[in-house]
């Protein structure tokens, strides 16, 4: 369980798995995956990066790669049921100006377009029980090289963790 924040187990079962199965691309690797980005961006503690932004909730993305699946990977015809499960999953009231403000308060929808990111890599998911292989795609696909995480012990331990949950 991460302290102080959102349970990890809870996070894995209420919100990862059965978000990931709703939009299609679930399975153990790939819950085991989200959950250690949750661990590794944010602790499971917060919505909003230090200082304000610009990346947003428990996955912290930024608007700008929020926006980007938007224009340039869902339009796509064969994306259609993707797109249309993620209209499903959007909050009903606006909570800000634009859709990407739905990263904070939204955890479903948040879950969902941080998977968009992963499932965009170039690479292949690593195996659900692999702790560094998850830590060094995160690092490579998600955190990326200008991201303040590493593929050290301490993250790794991050990922066993969320495999563990």
């Amino acid at each position: 369980m991460a302290p102080q924040g959102l349970g990890l187990s809870d996070l894995k079962t209420r919100i990862i798995a059965p978000t990931l199965a709703f939009i299609g691309l679930g399975g153990p690797a790939a819950i085991n995956l989200l959950a250690g980005i949750a661990l590794a961006e944010t602790g499971c503690r917060a919505l909003v990066q230090n200082g304000g932004g610009p990346a947003l909730g428990l996955w912290q993305m930024e608007p700008f790669t929020h926006d980007d699946i938007w224009a340039t990977f869902l339009p796509a015809p064969r994306q259609s049921a993707i797109r249309a499960r993620l209209f499903a999953l959007q909050a009903g009231w606006p909570i800000g100006p634009d859709r990407a403000t739905q990263l904070i308060g939204n955890l479903p929808y948040a879950c969902a377009m941080a998977r968009l990111k992963c499932y965009r890599a170039p690479a292949a998911l690593p195996a659900a029980d692999d702790a560094a292989g998850q830590c060094r795609f995160w690092k490579a696909n998600y955190n990326t090289a200008l991201g303040a995480g590493d593929v050290d012990p301490q993250h790794v331990a991050l990922f066993a963790q969320a495999i563990e949950a």
